[in-house]
């Protein structure tokens, strides 16, 4: 089983992905995380990537393509793919047909977690973490049950991402609209394409992802 998990940022493929890594045995395919692996392990393809991105480029599509290809040549046949953040071009898209067609596999799904952007927006500009356990809180939903003391750890230190403030959350929206839709009709054609509500509570997105993929 194959599949692409779509969603913004903050709506919650990280936390899908590792469900169903943890309950199917399926490997999550991250180009950004393949990318700095290969980097860091100095293999062909890292090696031609440090130097496309010491030059202050883009790593081309030719490089993610073989990133991709050496990850699932290297997969058992039986171990299904999430592929996240990836494909984000029609291009991106037909390459990864012709990759999984080269290893014997076939895309199942196209899953979408389809979110409010309102909604979204509050859910991520409220949410902080212990600085120490790094166990999760929110502004309105989930306080810690007594003030300013975490109630896994005790520590009394919490922290925010700087990045999770409402001018960013709506950017990122604005960037996942512009980097998805041109992909979305090459699925759709082939009615691969399903939606989820990414904004219902987790155990819930799971069943539905769950459902589709039967």
């Amino acid at each position: 089983m194959n599949i692409i998990l779509l969603g913004p940022p903050g709506a919650g493929k990280g936390t899908q992905s590792a469900m169903l890594v943890e309950g199917r045995g399926m490997r999550q395919l991250s180009t950004g995380d393949m990318l700095r692996a290969a980097v860091k392990a100095e293999t062909e393809v890292g090696l031609r990537a440090k130097a496309v991105m010491e030059r202050g480029e883009l790593v081309s599509d030719e490089i993610v393509s073989a990133l991709i290809d050496a990850e699932l040549a290297a997969m058992a046949p039986e171990t299904g793919a999430i592929f996240d953040g990836y494909p984000r071009t029609e291009a991106q898209a037909v390459s990864l047909d012709q990759i999984l067609a080269s290893h014997g596999r076939t895309l199942a799904h196209v899953i979408e977690l389809a979110v409010d952007e309102e909604a979204l927006v509050d859910r991520i500009t409220g949410r902080f973490t212990c600085a120490r356990c790094g166990e999760g809180y929110h502004d309105r939903y989930k306080l810690p049950e007594k003030e300013g003391t975490c109630d896994k750890c005790g520590s009394h230190e919490f922290k925010r991402r700087p990045d999770d403030n409402e001018e960013t959350v709506r950017t990122r929206m604005a960037e996942y609209r512009a980097k998805t839709a041109p992909i979305l009709p090459y699925y759709e054609q082939r009615d691969l394409v399903r939606r989820v509500d990414g904004m219902a509570a987790i155990d819930e997105v799971s069943a539905a992802i769950e459902g589709i993929l039967g």
